[in-house]
């Protein structure tokens, strides 16, 4: 489970902690729950699903001209780990254009996907497996 973690005043996204990193910080009284998952628990704790720290921290990302570096993390960052086919947690992550016709590895042809929507893709045009993105992915301007 992903739990999406702001930064005051504006409430960016600044990072997203899996459940145990979102416990230890709201047991180190760093942050605040903005929104729980119905009904669920994690010992003593409701389980988060967004949090907010409770001082701001500084953000310097913007790349002033750069662009950032393309990786399997950072693609699924972007993406706030939800699969961009069916809008589930995603871990994976797939080609829009598969690599086996001509696609390449950037942020533009990269999408994150949960393992089942990643494997009944396969290496398939998303007209082929009649599938469409939720979302369009695109070049972050955050390192």
């Amino acid at each position: 489970m992903a739990i999406a973690v702001l930064n005051p005043p504006d409430d960016q996204v600044l990072h997203i902690v899996p459940l145990r990193k979102a416990i230890a910080l709201l047991r180190r009284n760093v942050v605040e729950i903005v929104e729980v998952e119905d009904g669920s628990t994690f010992g003593p704790y409701v389980v988060p699903r967004v949090l907010r720290l409770t001082r701001a921290v500084s953000m310097v990302h913007q790349l002033e001209g750069r662009r950032p570096v393309f990786s399997k993390a950072g693609v699924l960052r972007r993406d706030r780990y939800t699969c961009a086919y069916c809008g589930r947690s995603a871990t994976t992550v797939d080609h829009v254009v598969p690599r086996a016709r001509g696609g390449r590895s950037s942020w533009l042809n990269l999408v994150a996907a949960c393992r089942p929507c990643n494997q009944a893709k396969a290496d398939m045009s998303l007209r082929d497996c009649d599938m469409r993105l939720q979302f369009l992915p695109y070049e972050p301007d955050w390192i």
